[in-house]
């Protein structure tokens, strides 16, 4: 219940704010700029929240506290009006809402313990959650005014701080691990080649999730159609993940990731050139199951192995601020400077760009990639 409403609130955010701020007379820079807050914050505060987690043992009190910070500061976003309010209000909320998933990732990787393999499972949920909020909030604005959305986005918030009260297992203080030996482990050239692949792959997905819901407006597409397509892509990623434990078992890290990131690159090659066609469409999002599925399973096995239980939250943490972090709010503000001075077609060429880099470093890499990656 904890994922479902978590990514239930993603998919009010990815989808639809950028369709809020729009109407509430942002520019493409400036939506841009206001989306790339939400990941920015991605860098600093998860690594901030993963090392008091390691220090105290403390998890479920962190995320119970910074959910409800999380939605007692989303209020002044829905109260005070103006890009600056909006821009602070959005640091202040995503300060703490970004801390909580990657914590949430070491509670339940430490419940699920030996069976690990079974994460996908799990986390599926949180794709049904994403589902079932573009769904019905796509309906709900074919009706509604798209200026209901922030009272959505805090029903969601109310959900995450209540289903973190039901869980109460949690790793605890595990041992002395050093910020230094920290840094190490993450310092080794194949966790330095995982980084990097997971801040390009996100640095990709900065049109498609600032953009997307925009650009299909713009071909004609309503929004009940747009929303169905963003559910699409997520129930793809669903079925995906519910085999996904026995992929990880069977083949290497290191291939399924290749795969993925070339699928990836067809795909936003093909949402640049091909949305017109809604059939190519309904294909391009099937192939979120790689894109984000596959990619987000194997990245969080491939933390999994590369550091131990005392750095587990901070491991965590780093993941979310390089990917989700640096690379998001990056591909945030260039997608958006890249739709303002040119069109959003670009922005999505220019991210199988990127998605092709990311591909072209793991197949490099591919001769020194150690057992982590096998």
């Amino acid at each position: 219940m904890f994922y479902f409403f978590y990514f239930a609130l993603v998919g009010g955010i990815a989808p639809y704010l950028p369709v809020y701020l729009k109407g509430t007379g942002y520019g493409a820079a400036e939506v841009g700029q206001l989306m790339s807050i939400i990941m920015l914050t991605k860098l600093a505060a998860p690594n901030f929240w993963g090392w008091v987690a390691d220090k105290t043992g403390r998890q479920l009190a962190l995320i119970r506290f910074g959910s409800l910070a999380a939605a007692i500061f989303f209020l002044g976003f829905l109260l005070f009006h103006g890009f600056w309010w909006h821009a602070l209000f959005l640091v202040l909320f995503s300060c703490f809402w970004n801390a909580v998933l990657p914590q949430w990732e070491v509670i339940t990787l430490h419940n699920l313990g030996a069976e690990r393999s079974q994460y996908s499972r799990i986390r599926l949920w949180g794709s049904v959650g994403f589902i079932a909020s573009v769904s019905v909030l796509g309906l709900f604005f074919d009706y509604f005014t798209i200026q209901w959305l922030p009272y959505w986005l805090l029903f969601f918030l109310c959900g995450i701080f209540l289903t973190s009260w039901v869980v109460a297992h949690q790793p605890g203080k595990q041992g002395h691990g050093s910020f230094r030996k920290f840094l190490h482990a993450a310092g080794r050239p194949e966790v330095v080649v995982f980084f990097i692949t997971a801040f390009l792959v996100q640095l990709s997905f900065g049109p498609y999730y600032t953009f997307l819901s925009i650009y299909l407006s713009n071909l004609g597409y309503d929004m009940v159609t747009i929303g169905a397509l963003w559910g699409l892509g997520v129930l793809a990623e669903v079925l995906l993940f519910v085999k996904m434990h026995a992929l990880i078992e069977r083949f290497s890290l290191r291939s399924i990731m290749l795969i993925c990131l070339l699928l990836t690159t067809f795909r936003w090659f093909g949402i640049a050139f091909g949305a017109t066609s809604a059939l190519m469409l309904i294909a391009l999002q099937l192939l979120h199951a790689a894109s984000f599925g596959g990619l987000h399973a194997s990245s969080i096995e491939m933390v999994h192995r590369c550091f131990k239980q005392e750095h587990a939250s901070q491991a965590q943490a780093m993941y979310s601020a390089v990917s989700f972090g640096a690379g998001g709010s990056l591909g945030a503000f260039a997608s958006g400077m890249l739709a303002e001075q040119f069109n959003i077609s670009l922005a999505f060429i220019v991210a199988g760009v990127v998605s092709a880099v990311a591909t072209a470093l793991l197949l490099v890499a591919w001769p020194r990639l150690n057992q982590f990656w096998r």
